[in-house]
């Protein structure tokens, strides 16, 4: 199951109330990110994959077992986890 669209299309950064987007995120941050979360899911493995980027606020926020982690003190900053967005000068991956 995936993060419905409908519900993408209207969440914006709680920080700088930017859009969003969805990006993959690397092997290395998918683990760190579900050691983190792994404690609230009792016996279940959270699942992590993609992040939903925002390019005004430089802020990736997770999407943890199909669910946006929408809170500012658990966004990931964008350089750390999209090396493309330093690169490119915080351009859009894929872009």
């Amino acid at each position: 199951m995936a993060v419905d669209p409908e519900l993408l299309e209207l969440l914006v950064c709680p920080q700088s109330k930017g859009p969003l987007q969805l990006v993959p995120l690397p092997a290395e941050v998918c683990g760190r990110l579900v050691a983190r979360y792994r404690e609230h899911f009792g016996e279940e493995e959270p699942e992590v994959s993609e992040g939903l980027w925002c390019r005004e606020s430089g802020l990736v926020y997770p999407i943890v077992s199909d669910v946006p982690v929408m809170l500012v003190t658990e966004a990931l900053p964008a350089p750390e986890v999209l090396p493309e967005a330093a690169e490119e000068g915080e351009q859009a991956p894929g872009a």
